[in-house]
């Protein structure tokens, strides 16, 4: 009994660690992603590109790889050290997000961003599958959620301080001087133990899950609301600083500080609320979740249209801080969501799938198309696309939440699985 409890207290430890180290990780990845956003404008004037040009730099280019190779790496992370291949991932995408500020046209710079793809296409499926090797089933909701802080602290960070950077150094200097700390990173998660595989899990019975997911209306109108959402959440952090400085006519060093308080902030308030707020939900209720998703799609409509009839900088950034936290507060609820529409035994693909369609549409496509509208229109009128996206993802994920209610008895409930 002593030796099985010193062994527990030693897997504690080391998750602990681990966690950690995952969580600088995810803070790079964020960072490394974003950094093109703030920076945005000096890009655009030196090289003379157009607002679409813009977003396939930001959006396109990067996310047509990180979605199609999240499957294969997923498939890698299953057969070879999980650690090892993190560490390969973070050191390419940090030499392609440095070598950014080397590019000397519009097809250096896309070349660059799709290696950042490719490298940023190896963490997600590693990184949980190592936080479920690591921490017992009770545990791994905080462990997840600790990890997606991430998330708001590497884009803050790319706010402030590639805002500020570019504004002092330039953004060619700004972008190896943020980046190339993730290859002191990457040795530290080689440093990082390799749990035993898979051994805290039950074995699930083979199958094939494709017709079964293709046939679930619940879970294809899930996905197709959440991507619509995604629109509008992911144009937050690409177009708003450009709106901000360009509308109010202030530096990229003060709108990143601001749009960077605004994503910590708003952001950490968002990923923890949002999936506390939804749990509770579920439970009063069967489709809670979905419910709490729609509700957010329409909030986040709300927020859009507040910022883009501001009439000054303050109410400007107060929707800011509600549009960035909306726009992460969904996320716990939209994997939940996703993993309830299906047996155990296919969650797995059917997040990649989500994962997949989520980010082609919300990043790939709405980006460009808000681009292209900018082009047109102006980005003050093209950004009412966002708001017309989350409307529409909120009335998908109403129509779920039916459909869902409606499919009581279908799915399979989970099984507890004892930590070992």
């Amino acid at each position: 009994m002593l030796r099985r409890n010193n062994r527990g207290i030693v897997m504690m430890k080391r998750g602990n660690v681990g966690l950690l180290v995952l969580f600088v990780v995810y803070t790079l990845n964020y960072l490394d992603r974003s950094l093109v956003y703030i920076l945005f404008e000096p890009i655009r004037k030196e090289l003379e590109l157009s607002d679409l040009g813009l977003a396939l730099l930001g959006s396109t280019s990067f996310v047509l790889f990180y979605t199609t190779l999240g499957v294969p790496f997923g498939r890698l992370s299953d057969r070879v050290s999980r650690t090892k291949l993190i560490a390969a991932g973070l050191a390419v995408w940090s030499l392609a997000s440095a070598g950014t500020g080397l590019a000397g046209g519009f097809l250096a710079l896309l070349a660059c961003r799709v290696l950042v793809g490719v490298g940023e296409a190896t963490l997600g499926p590693a990184a949980y599958s190592l936080l479920a090797d690591w921490f017992p089933p009770s545990r791994r909701g905080t462990a997840s959620a600790l990890f997606a802080a991430g998330i708001p602290v590497g884009a803050g960070i790319a706010m402030i301080a590639g805002g500020w950077m570019g504004q002092h150094f330039g953004w060619r200097a700004t972008f190896p001087m943020l980046s190339l700390p993730g290859l002191l990173v990457a040795l530290a998660v080689l440093m990082l133990p390799e749990p035993e595989r898979g051994a805290r899990e039950k074995p699930a019975a083979a199958s094939s899950p494709w017709s079964l997911l293709l046939r679930n209306k619940a879970l294809l109108l899930t996905i197709a609301g959440y991507a619509s959402v995604a629109v509008a959440s992911n144009a937050a952090g690409m177009w708003i600083p450009k709106l901000l400085a360009a509308r109010y006519e202030r530096g990229i060093g003060e709108v990143g500080l601001w749009v960077g308080i605004c994503a910590v902030a708003g952001g950490l308030l968002g990923t923890a609320l949002g999936g506390w707020l939804s749990d509770r939900l579920e439970r009063r209720m069967l489709g809670g979740r979905l419910v709490f998703g729609a509700t957010v799609g329409v909030l986040g409509a709300g927020a859009w249209a507040l910022l883009l009839a501001a009439p000054s900088l303050p109410v400007a950034l107060v929707a800011c801080f509600a549009i960035l936290a909306l726009g992460l507060a969904w996320l716990g609820a939209a994997s939940a969501d996703v993993q309830d529409a299906v047996p155990a035994m296919h969650r797995a693909t059917a997040i990649s799938v989500y994962t997949l369609v989520v980010n082609v549409i919300g990043l790939g496509l709405g980006a460009p198309a808000v681009g292209a509208l900018s082009d047109a229109l102006g980005l003050q009128s093209a950004l009412w696309l966002c708001p017309v996206a989350s409307l529409a993802g909120a009335a998908v994920l109403a129509v779920a939440t039916v459909v869902r209610m409606g499919s009581v008895g279908t799915v399979d409930e989970v099984e507890p699985v004892t930590a070992k």
